[in-house]
């Protein structure tokens, strides 16, 4: 008798794309050298976008959708991976053009598989999920570029988001002044409680504004783009850094070269999917390290196969507050 499982599938039609819950086999996974049991998966903003069609972030039909997961090896091909490894995978095309984390079962390339620190579980893996994973490389690229606390404030947008919020449990562990920009200032608390020591209304950033203003803080964690990210620049102080790694508000900056060449202003841009194995093993040993995991646990709200599609457009209206866990298992 076939060994079957559950994972929720995209399937498209002239009338658009529709999800299901359906059964498949091994037989019917993508090709990869590993076979790995999934745990967990996470709800990010590009899987609100998979799944509701609202971006061709989806490059081939049918698709199991889900950017990351969780999981213990089931069998491998590759010597560096035994039955019962605990690893995790972030991006390298899940969800886009291989199979994503929403199926009880995956198949991947071993080359993209991490093992997981011995004191960060399965769960709280994707507690931290690609969101806490990305959040950690911006924070090491203000690190890299030579940004510390005493140089001032860092200025975090979408706090209430999830690389937001891992953001700010971050920067504030690593002894940062945390400024977080939201869009629903009834967070405060939430925001407060994982280490934001000011909080602005994220309207101050949205309007277009002059090209340079005043000098606010020495470094920031950008995920919103557009406008927001001019005026982040715009205000960032002489010799500051910007970590930049999403488009919430649009994919489009509407800047000028000012800060660049008067301020001497960098942008550092944050790539999760295709950032090389030596960049995610530095960026989970950190993790296992600087991040406070009882301020993880407050961010996270849990959910399962069967409900996850409810949250897709939740996320993209930005209805969803730090990070959503997928069990899976």
């Amino acid at each position: 008798m076939t060994d079957l499982f559950k994972a929720l599938k995209i399937e498209k039609n002239e009338e658009g794309q529709n999800l299901n819950i359906v059964e498949i086999s091994e037989d019917d996974l993508m090709e990869g050298n590993v076979v790995v049991d999934v745990t967990h998966s996470t709800l990010n903003y590009k899987d609100g976008l998979a799944m509701t069609g609202s971006s061709p972030i989806v490059r081939s039909f049918p698709m199991i959708p889900g950017i990351d997961f969780s999981g213990v090896v089931r069998s491998s091909e590759d010597s560096k991976f035994s039955e019962g490894d605990r690893v995790v995978l972030n991006g390298y095309g899940l969800s886009e053009s291989h199979y994503g984390g929403y199926s009880e079962r995956a198949r991947v390339n071993s080359q993209h598989l991490l093992k997981l620190p011995k004191n960060i579980s399965n769960h709280q893996a994707m507690q931290i999920g690609t969101a806490g994973y990305t959040a950690m490389l911006c924070v090491l690229g203000l690190e890299d570029f030579g940004i510390k606390p005493e140089n001032g404030e860092i200025l975090v947008t979408g706090a209430s988001g999830g690389v937001g919020s891992v953001a700010i449990s971050l920067l504030s562990s690593l002894g940062y002044s945390v400024i977080a920009s939201t869009g629903r200032l009834s967070e405060a608390e939430y925001l407060e409680s994982l280490g934001a020591s000011s909080i602005i209304d994220r309207n101050e950033l949205s309007e277009p504004s002059k090209p340079l203003g005043k000098e606010r803080w020495s470094g920031a964690i950008d995920s919103v783009g557009s406008q927001t990210l001019s005026n982040v620049l715009a205000q960032t102080k002489y010799g500051g850094a910007v970590s930049a790694c999403g488009l919430a508000q649009g994919m489009d900056l509407p800047s000028t070269v000012l800060p660049f060449i008067l301020r001497g202003v960098s942008l550092v841009g944050i790539d999760s999917v295709m950032a090389p194995m030596s960049k995610r093993e530095r960026a989970w040993d950190r993790l296992s390290k600087d991040l406070d995991m009882e301020k993880l646990a407050q961010m996270v709200v849990e959910t399962n196969l069967d409900e996850i599609q409810n949250f897709a457009q939740l996320i993209l209206d930005g209805q969803v507050r730090g990070r959503v866990v997928v069990n899976i298992s």
